[in-house]
């Protein structure tokens, strides 16, 4: 009797700022495409064709097949002009944020496993006048959730932050028990568990040095961070903490915990790049669909010259298709 074959997974690829490296890193995805999954390019064709690439143009995701994996979404918003690479242009941020919004929607509706985005540029969507400062907050306005939670994967190690883009002199007030609570739970759902375990294991890492050290070093790892671990325990969650950052994130990196809770965005994220300066990345976690990305920016001083390197979008199809696995999440576009 022959094994039934799961369906492919697809998902919307965003092209990104057209002013950035977007077109050109999604070009060479294209060129060698992971396996295990079909792609649905959103963006416009003469972004596109200025990186280098031309696709065959589908009216859904569900034109693509194992003889075709990857083609561009014919109705992607236009964009009317190219500003020359490496420019915080209006009309590049204004279709930039519309692709990722059709991109969206079709993970929320189910039509695809979910989305990868290439980077945009947050200075572009302002010039645009979009009142989102970046991908998460418009993600998760469109998911209907109150707040989504910002996951980085480095090989073994996954880290989530508890704040995300906060001058650190706001960040202990926005630490609550309530938020950091809040990020235990989506963590304790979304996180595959090591074989082991039956259950996600998470790690805590402390506000203040040596998570407080008793009170001498800051209150808030008591007074906040505790009572938090304490509730999710009590909920079934299998978290430990806090405890200090210096010992935890080389812990969960080891393996001896299947993610850590970061309590700021220069907490976590230093140890993440250190670990795979190419290769993080980016996930939204609580949307209820995939979304990943790279784990960098438009990098518009290398745009059009053609040295930008793919392999932080190769990691980002990657971590999606991992996800999709996890899950048992796999629609071929029906």
């Amino acid at each position: 009797m022959s094994e039934t074959r799961a369906p492919t997974p697809t998902f919307a690829l965003t092209l990104g700022d057209p002013c950035g490296i977007g077109p050109e890193i999604v070009a060479a995805l294209a060129a060698s495409p992971p396996p295990g999954a079909r792609l649905l390019v959103i963006g416009a064709t003469n972004a596109l064709e200025r990186g280098g690439l031309v696709l065959p143009e589908v009216a859904a995701p569900s034109a693509l097949s194992d003889a075709q994996p990857i083609g561009r979404l014919a109705s992607s918003e236009p964009l009317r002009g190219l500003a020359p690479w490496g420019s915080i242009d209006a009309e590049a941020g204004r279709a930039s944020h519309a692709w990722v919004l059709q991109a969206a929607e079709l993970a929320k509706r189910g039509a695809v496993a979910g989305m990868v985005t290439a980077p945009i540029h947050k200075q572009a969507w302002h010039r645009a006048g979009v009142r989102h400062p970046g991908h998460t907050e418009v993600l998760a306005e469109i998911a209907g959730i109150q707040e989504a939670l910002m996951c980085f994967v480095a090989g073994p190690l996954r880290v989530a932050l508890t704040t995300i883009h906060l001058p650190l002199a706001r960040v202990p007030d926005a630490v609550t028990e309530a938020r950091v609570l809040h990020a235990l739970r989506i963590l304790g759902s979304s996180v595959p568990p090591a074989p082991t375990r039956e259950v996600p294991r998470l790690v805590v890492c402390g506000l203040n040095p040596h998570a407080g050290e008793g009170g001498l070093l800051g209150a808030e790892d008591g007074e906040v961070l505790e009572p938090a671990v304490q509730t999710a325990r009590a909920e079934g969650l299998d978290v430990v903490g806090p405890l200090p950052a210096d010992a935890a994130l080389p812990a969960a990196a080891a393996g001896r915990y299947d993610a850590a809770l970061a309590m700021y965005h220069d907490q976590g994220l230093p140890v993440v790049k250190a670990l795979a300066p190419r290769q993080s990345v980016n996930t939204t976690l609580g949307l209820g669909f995939i979304r990943t990305s790279v784990d960098h920016g438009t990098a518009f001083d290398i745009a059009g010259r053609g040295v930008a390197d793919a392999a932080g979008l190769r990691a980002a199809v990657e971590e999606a298709i991992r996800q999709a696995a996890n899950l048992g999440k796999s629609p071929s576009g029906a």
